[in-house]
C-alpha cells in the first residue's frame, strides 16, 4: 500500500497530540486545524477532555472549528451529555465557538445548573450565544435560579450571561431581587446595576448590592 504525504502528516499530528510536551501538542493542534482531516475529529475531542494546558485546549477548540460541523457537532453533543467535567466544559466552549443553533436543545436546565462550576459557566456562555430570540426570556428564568452561586468568577460569569440577554432578562432579575436568600438578592441587584450601567465594575456593583441588602433593601428602588 502506498503511503501518501497526507497520511504521514495525519499520523504525525495525531501522535503529537499525545506528546508529553505541551509545545508539541500545541503545534499538533495547530497543524490539525491548518489542514483539517476527518481523521482528526475524534482525537481532538478526546484530547479536549484530558488536556491540562489552557492554551493547548484553546488550540484544540480552534482546530475543531475548522472541521465540518456535520462531523464535529454530533461528537461534541455526546460529550456534553456523557463526558466528565472537563470534557463537558470544553465541548460546550467549542460549541459556542462553532455557533450552530442546532446545538441549542443540548442546553437543558440540567446542563445550565451543572454541579461543576466550570461546566455551568461554559454552559451559560454558550447558551447566550445559541439561544433563539423567542427563548431568551425562558433562558433568563433558568439562569436566575443560579444567582448567588459560587465565588466571584462564577457569579461574574452568570451576571455577564444575564446582561448579554438584555431586556429579555429584566423580569426574571426583578423577581430575583425579592428572593428570600440575601445572597441571591445581592447578586440580582448587582446584575441589575450592570445591566443599567455596563461600565460599572462587578466588584463595586456586588459590594453596593450587599450593603443595600444588609440595610433591608429589596431592590424596589431600581
Amino acid at each position: 500500500m502506498t503511503t501518501t504525504r497526507s497520511d504521514t502528516d495525519a499520523r504525525g499530528a495525531l501522535r503529537g497530540l499525545a506528546d508529553d510536551r505541551s509545545s508539541v501538542r500545541l503545534r499538533a493542534a495547530l497543524a490539525a486545524g491548518t489542514t483539517p482531516d476527518p481523521r482528526f475529529v475524534d482525537t481532538l475531542v478526546e484530547r479536549c477532555a484530558i488536556e491540562p494546558e489552557f492554551f493547548v485546549r484553546d488550540m484544540l477548540t480552534w482546530a475543531l472549528t475548522r472541521h465540518p460541523v456535520s462531523m464535529t457537532l454530533p461528537r461534541l453533543l455526546r460529550e456534553v451529555r456523557s463526558g466528565g467535567p472537563q470534557a463537558r466544559s470544553q465541548a460546550l466552549h467549542t460549541l459556542s465557538k462553532i455557533g450552530d443553533g442546532r446545538a441549542w436543545p443540548a442546553l437543558t436546565r440540567t446542563v445550565l445548573s451543572d454541579a461543576d462550576d466550570e461546566v455551568a459557566r461554559s454552559a451559560w456562555r454558550t447558551a447566550v450565544v445559541l439561544v433563539p430570540d423567542d427563548e431568551r426570556s425562558a433562558l433568563a428564568a433558568v439562569l436566575v435560579t443560579q444567582l448567588g452561586r459560587g465565588g466571584r468568577e462564577t457569579q461574574l460569569s452568570l451576571s455577564r450571561a444575564l446582561v448579554a440577554l438584555g431586556e429579555a432578562g429584566v423580569p426574571a432579575l426583578l423577581s430575583a431581587t425579592t428572593a428570600p436568600d440575601p445572597h441571591v438578592r445581592a447578586h440580582a441587584l448587582a446584575t441589575q446595576r450592570l445591566l443599567r450601567d455596563p461600565e460599572t465594575g462587578f466588584e463595586y456593583a456586588i459590594e453596593e448590592a450587599k450593603r443595600v441588602v444588609a440595610l433591608g433593601g429589596r431592590g424596589q428602588e431600581g
